[in-house]
């Protein structure tokens, strides 16, 4: 009786949750990271999402030990699915379904196969969408040769309107959120925060993790994949990408390394797995800089700052480039093509500043100096066009004294991460400045007719600390 029992148990698992048998053992899949819905545009999208072995993160995992040998960079452990907050990735298929809100008919695209090439997620892309429409999708997930899902992702996000149409548009901009500084267990307040503005879009300007921090050091492949998917199985994180469209910028610390460069290495971990390891873990188009037309009021440009970057030890000159010359030439053309009402050039790190005198990593430091004065004298010159930038980890609003470009620092995802600069240092330059973790927010509307941006910096539970609105010019 119990045999029987037990064969029967087995059945009834494998018709309701999916699951395949091996060696007599059944193998469900789930999907603990999520969606990561990206690249939204008026009329295209791509969606991520990967299968997992566990349904949740491993919240009864062991914690990395804080103490690491720091020459090596070595974090032990026996099997990093026996870590606290894992989420190990598993063989199986996909598949995607969509369809406008209200409506019945569904698109649904065929199962793919996942497997640890890409570390067991997938990129579906969407298209032939419509401007300023409300979307609902339902991703699958099943073990291979299983006719049922054994998981499955409910989501949503919205297109951008029509370049002809002047919508009310808001958005938010982050950096910094790496899984050690999280200010709760299951993930970073701002995520709740964001949402409850009801954004129509979100950018993440870079550092999303830090390779180079312990618990555990990304020093190689399947570390720096560990560290991306234990951030994004933390419950805040996945239910805001459920429903957010998104576009994520890369930085050094989500590349390689504390200021890295081309031709670099981290331990183990080439440049070449740097660069292919971003492109797998968030949804992104051919190219890593674009530019996005949100309605008749706001296009944005999102830039590359590692892939064609001189060495910061270079002699400053004509030659040494952040962006490289056809991303230059790219940004300089789309920009003066645009008859957006208001431009804004989104930057993983500072156009502007002021920074630290001892960095030599961006636009805004001397080491830049050539470039950087070469860009800003380009913003200058637009109407309605400023800089947001991350990777300083504290709020800030800036202008430049030379050429009047305006620039606002997101700052740090957590107040935990704030820090490197202090309110001592406020210079000429700075219309605000907090040592506070946070967001900025962004909204573009017409009062009367006339266009004008809000600019708003959010502490990590709401609270508004900074607020500046800028008419448009005519």
């Amino acid at each position: 009786m119990t045999n029987l029992f037990g064969v029967l148990w087995t059945v009834a698992f494998l018709l309701c949750f999916g699951a395949r048998a091996i060696g007599g053992e059944v193998f469900p899949v789930y999907m603990a990271n999520g969606i990561k819905i990206g690249e939204v545009t008026s009329e295209s999208a791509i969606v991520w999402t990967r299968l997992t072995k566990r349904r949740e993160r491993n919240i009864n995992g062991k914690p990395f030990l804080e103490v690491v040998n720091k020459e090596e960079r070595f974090a032990q452990y026996d099997d990093l699915d026996q870590m606290l907050d894992s989420a190990l990735g598993a063989a199986g298929e996909v598949r995607l379904m969509y369809w406008e809100h209200g409506q019945n008919d569904k698109h649904v695209l065929p199962w793919v196969p996942v497997d640890g090439e890409s570390d067991y997620s997938k990129q579906f892309s969407l298209a032939d969408l419509k401007a300023g429409t409300r979307y609902q999708l339902k991703a699958e997930g099943r073990p291979k040769g299983s006719e049922a899902a054994s998981a499955h992702v409910l989501g949503s996000f919205t297109t951008a309107p029509d370049a002809s149409q002047a919508e009310q548009i808001h958005f938010a901009v982050i950096s910094c959120t790496d899984y050690p500084r999280r200010d709760t267990p299951e993930g970073h307040k701002i995520y709740p925060e964001m949402s409850k503005l009801g954004i129509d879009f979100f950018v993440h300007t870079g550092d999303i993790e830090y390779y180079d921090r312990p618990g555990p050091y990304g020093n190689n492949q399947e570390l720096a994949r560990f560290k991306w998917n234990r951030l994004y199985a933390l419950p805040k994180q996945r239910a805001f990408h459920n429903v957010t469209a998104s576009y994520f910028i890369k930085d050094d610390h989500d590349t390689l390394k504390d200021d890295a460069w081309p031709g670099q290495a981290y331990g183990d971990l080439t440049w070449e797995q740097g660069l292919a390891i971003f492109r797998e873990q968030v949804p992104m188009g051919d190219k890593t800089y674009r530019t996005i037309r949100w309605g008749r009021d706001l296009q944005i440009w999102l830039v590359e700052g590692r892939d064609f970057r001189s060495p910061n030890d270079q002699k400053d000159g004509p030659q040494k480039t952040i962006w490289g010359k056809e991303q230059k030439e790219w940004f300089f053309d789309t920009v003066k093509n645009s008859d957006a009402t208001f431009r804004i050039l989104v930057s993983p790190t500072p156009i502007v500043g002021p920074d630290r005198k001892n960095k030599r990593d961006n636009h805004a430091n001397l080491a830049f100096a050539h470039e950087g004065d070469e860009i800003r004298e380009f913003i200058s010159k637009q109407k309605n066009m400023f800089v947001i930038c991350g990777d300083r980890h504290w709020q800030y609003a800036s202008e430049d004294p030379k050429t009047g470009v305006r620039e606002f620092g997101c700052g740090s995802g957590s107040d935990i991460h704030a820090g490197g600069y202090k309110e001592e240092q406020r210079t000429s330059m700075h219309r605000y400045l907090n040592i506070k973790g946070g967001f900025l927010g962004v909204e573009i509307k017409r009062i009367e007719e006339k266009a004008q941006v809000v600019l708003t910096h959010y502490g990590v539970e709401g609270t508004i600390y900074n607020q500046e609105v800028l008419l448009s010019e005519d």
